[in-house]
């Protein structure tokens, strides 16, 4: 494991899972990420389950001010140097509640709170492709968000529902190597890409 020298500040990692299932074998692969994050990292999760559906009139009516679930949303977008992405596919895009925080953390036109934050996809499904189709989905909405996201490497996790034993630890100590060395490399590419370093 790295860690953050005496001169670097551990960057706030916010995590963003896309299911919203308690016991979700995505929510299961993101705690493993946190787990396996290096020294160099702070995770937190920002929780996207109690967002109300994005309203445009919500955010543009003077007299009104958008639902607290909101505010507090783009509070820890704001708070974060980075942000880790963990979804499943829905459909070969990514799942509704994905996309609305999305939508409400781009909001209002001229406050994207996800504005220059690097970013990092990893994607799961019980099929071998991995989820490809949301975690390319996310990249095109998230090229659009200004948010640097790391190319190389990419994380398809394909027969998602094999990846836990029954007492829900990684069943592969291959993947628990694969899993730490992409955050690492996380780490690291985020600590060049994002708004310390400019």
């Amino acid at each position: 494991m790295t860690s953050a020298t005496p001169h670097q500040r551990a960057l706030a990692l916010g995590v963003i899972v896309g299911s919203l299932r308690a016991d979700s074998v995505t929510r299961r692969l993101a705690n493993e990420l946190v787990a396996l994050a290096p020294a160099a990292f702070r995770p937190r999760f920002i929780e996207i389950g109690d967002l109300p559906l994005y309203n445009e009139d919500l955010d543009i009516e003077v007299a009104a001010e958008p639902p607290a679930e909101w505010a507090r949303f783009r509070s820890d977008l704001r708070a974060s140097d980075a942000i880790l992405f963990v979804t499943p596919e829905y459909n070969r895009s990514v799942p509704a509640p994905l996309k609305n925080a999305i939508d409400v953390g781009s909001a209002p036109h001229d406050q994207n709170a996800f504005d220059g934050l690097p970013a990092a996809i990893v994607s799961a499904s019980p099929g071998r492709m991995g989820a490809f189709g949301a975690n390319h989905h996310l990249r095109q909405s998230l090229v659009f968000l200004d948010m640097p996201t790391m190319q190389q490497p990419e994380l398809y996790l394909g027969g998602s529902f094999g990846l836990f034993d029954e007492a829900g630890t990684l069943a592969d100590p291959a993947v628990t190597e694969l899993l730490t060395r992409y955050m690492e490399r996380f780490a690291s590419w985020a600590s060049r890409h994002g708004r310390i370093a400019a």
